[in-house]
């Protein structure tokens, strides 16, 4: 919950209000609650008995995730336990590694990222953004909620955080919504999917997280969700518009051509941050971590000098938020960085793979069971931690296998979107809750429309590595 902060960038969008009992479930008894408890214990000890080390470690993971341990701290103790209990490791190997395992140029994109995130939410950026779309698309049916996910489009080609995305636009187009007639939950549902788009578009933490854990290009992962993201957009904006046809949504008056021109000339000064990040990584004058730079002193000129709708005085608190949440993220990456060497050391990737290639695993198959891994990790970690545990795992299988390094990270990052939008662990619903002061367990229904259609652009993201790599190739920054 910590991205939440961040989100917020120090306002208050208050979320124990609205989610006191978020599914409105009533608590177990106690001795039901135990019997539970202890039969999930009795099957974690036989299966990390039968499974050897492999089980043993997931196990332990499991079972400390399980007491409500953060999944930072679940990780870090699962590799002291095990290292110290069940191997022979040197404590100096590991403090080596503890320190090593964050010493890399390409993770100071990630506060970076999170810094310009946090000037863009506060920056005006978002309104002016909207009200572009508006102009774009208003007169269609639901035409604001189509606007909505135009902007979070935008907005998400240079913020490359979700949960600021939603905050960002949710918290200007939602009231603006209800207040022309639309249903809050109609409203809710299209701004948690949209707001997904901010991990996929261009800048994106989990694609610098997923490249540091991979050694993958950042650049070309960058470029690469371009396409996907578009689409997404699209198909998205086609079951809004789809709904909102249906029941009778209203639309609003077509903009002139100057009202466009108008919108766009505010906009513009935000929407030149892609052509910065885009044409500054092509042409080399700076690396995708450099961009990432860049993107940040650019953030709050155009926020606290252009717009200036941010004071200057607010910069410190802006300044905070983000190096809290930097810390937070940078911790998760230590721990996961000692998981990482636990599996190397157990030699887990490779048995892994030599296990899937052994029963004859082709592409199709491979895929569709990372896809159902990845999904059923989103019901109980959040993206940074999923792609920490599972990306060093997963991968050397997927590129023994002819799978491209890029298109299986877009792949992850495609998963990591579906897990933001579903409970109970998904931070869009949280911050969308805090907005709309609707209940998880209804923002949880309100989305399902939009839910499948992001899971049949999933199947699309899976099998079509075209839609990626396209792109990225055709740049030369990959072959």
């Amino acid at each position: 919950m910590s991205e939440l902060a961040h989100a917020a960038g120090g306002k208050p969008v208050s979320l124990t209000s609205a989610v006191d009992n978020p599914y409105g479930y009533a608590p177990w008894p106690k001795k039901k609650a135990a019997i539970v408890l202890i039969s999930i214990v009795t099957a974690l000890i036989v299966i990390s008995v039968i499974g050897g080390n492999v089980a043993l470690v997931f196990c332990l993971l499991i079972a400390l995730m399980l007491t409500g341990i953060p999944v930072s701290i679940a990780l870090g103790l699962t590799v002291l336990m095990f290292l110290f209990l069940l191997t022979a490791v040197p404590v100096e190997a590991v403090a080596l590694k503890l320190f090593t395992g964050i010493e890399k140029f390409e993770i100071m994109a990630i506060p970076f990222f999170i810094l310009a995130g946090g000037f863009l939410t506060h920056g005006g950026v978002a309104k002016r953004m909207i009200k572009f779309a508006t102009t774009l698309v208003g007169h269609w049916h639901g035409g604001l909620a189509l606007a909505g996910i135009i902007a979070c489009a935008m907005f998400a080609l240079v913020c490359g955080s979700s949960v600021a995305t939603v905050v960002a636009i949710g918290s200007i187009i939602l009231p603006a919504m209800v207040k022309q007639g639309y249903p809050m939950k109609f409203g809710a549902g299209v701004i948690i999917t949209a707001g997904s788009l901010g991990i996929l578009m261009l800048p994106s933490i989990p694609k610098v997280i997923y490249a540091i854990s991979t050694g993958t290009s950042i650049g070309a992962l960058f470029v690469a969700g371009l396409f996907p993201g578009m689409l997404l957009t699209t198909m998205l904006c086609g079951t809004t518009w789809f709904l909102a046809k249906k029941n009778g949504y209203p639309r609003m008056k077509k903009a002139t051509w100057l009202q466009k021109w108008t919108a766009f000339r505010e906009s513009v000064w935000g929407l030149a941050l892609v052509v910065i990040i885009i044409g500054g990584i092509y042409t080399g004058i700076f690396t995708a971590t450099e961009a990432a730079a860049m993107s940040a002193v650019y953030s709050f000129i155009i926020s606290v000098f252009v717009y200036k709708d941010m004071p200057l005085s607010k910069t410190p608190k802006v300044l905070l938020t983000s190096a809290a949440l930097s810390a937070m993220l940078l911790y998760i990456i230590t721990n996961a960085t000692l998981f990482s060497f636990l599996m190397a050391h157990e030699n887990i990737p490779q048995q892994m793979a030599d296990w899937m290639l052994g029963k004859n695993l082709g592409q199709i198959e491979f895929l569709a069971i990372v896809n159902v891994l990845l999904l059923l990790a989103g019901n109980v970690m959040e993206p940074s931690s999923i792609i920490l545990v599972f990306a060093p795992i997963l991968h050397p299988t997927a590129i023994r296998l002819g799978i491209d390094s890029v298109h299986f990270g877009i792949l992850i990052d495609a998963n990591m979107e579906v897990g933001l939008c579903h409970p109970p662990v998904g931070l869009n619903l949280y911050v969308a809750s805090g907005i709309s002061k609707l209940s998880i367990t209804e923002l949880a229904v309100a989305v399902l429309p939009w839910l499948g259609t992001m899971l049949v652009f999933l199947v699309i993201v899976t099998y079509w590595p075209d839609l990626s790599l396209w792109l990225p190739r055709h740049m030369g920054m990959m072959k």
